[in-house]
């Protein structure tokens, strides 16, 4: 039997959006516990690749609670962050509360796959923990890519597939058997975190968005692999218009 948060296909969003409802309340505990702290670096690693330059304008998508979205701010981005879910956006707006005037993004609810934006807005584009969660992968990096002005930078940070297999099945057995163990101790909910890797084998991780950033005509597309590729970004930079 599959995971109940996982349906591909037009119920896709619909099922995401269940998991996310079930799990915003606890969502960065469970994170810092499940990652061992990690997560925190691998968003600053990001943060670095992007490069934000003061003045910038910049999009996080599949912003979740803020944390990326929040960062971009700080360095000095003119920074929106969008989410379709209702109640992780409500736990983005209650943090943005607490901190001070330069670090306050805009936040909107927002569907991926099309973007309120026109074409070529923003310097920098980032999804984290995002792209895996789309009813297709494709069409949402097209649409970050449409949105992306040329001479920008887009950045994807998510769980990746190590190429070495031993590493990659053990890898794999910590998702399947501990990871629903922090759901069920922290949000009475292993199922919503057994989801990880029910959606990581249907997503094309570090190698496949690589190829699919290549086919839209990046420049320099390569890819950043920490602990073995267990966790990955992809970065790409969208040519300069000659």
């Amino acid at each position: 039997m599959g995971n109940r948060f996982y349906e591909a296909g037009e119920q896709r969003a619909e099922r995401v959006n269940d998991l996310f409802a079930a799990i915003a309340p606890r969502y960065d505990l469970i994170n810092d516990l499940q990652s061992f702290g990690l997560h925190r670096w691998w968003k600053r690693r990001l943060l670095q690749f992007a490069a934000v330059q003061p003045g910038d304008t910049a999009l996080d998508l599949c912003c979740g609670t803020g944390d990326v979205a929040f960062a971009l701010a700080a360095a000095g981005a003119r920074t929106t962050g969008v989410d379709f879910s209702a109640p992780m956006l409500a736990v983005a707006a209650a943090r943005k509360a607490k901190v001070g005037a330069p670090a306050r993004p805009v936040f909107l609810q927002g569907d991926a796959l099309h973007l309120p934006f026109p074409d070529e807005h923003f310097e920098v584009v980032t999804i984290s923990y995002g792209l895996r969660n789309l009813a297709n992968v494709a069409a949402g990096l097209r649409e970050m890519w449409r949105v992306l002005k040329p001479g920008g930078r887009l950045l994807v940070l998510d769980f990746g597939k190590p190429d070495n297999a031993t590493w990659r099945m053990a890898y794999f057995a910590y998702l399947r058997f501990a990871v629903p163990v922090f759901g069920r101790l922290f949000c009475k909910n292993a199922e919503a975190y057994a989801y990880i890797l029910e959606s990581l084998q249907h997503y094309p991780a570090q190698r496949g968005v690589d190829e699919q950033l290549r086919t839209l005509g990046a420049a320099d597309a390569h890819i950043v692999n920490f602990l073995g590729g267990v966790m990955s970004i992809n970065v790409a930079e969208k040519p300069p218009t000659r």
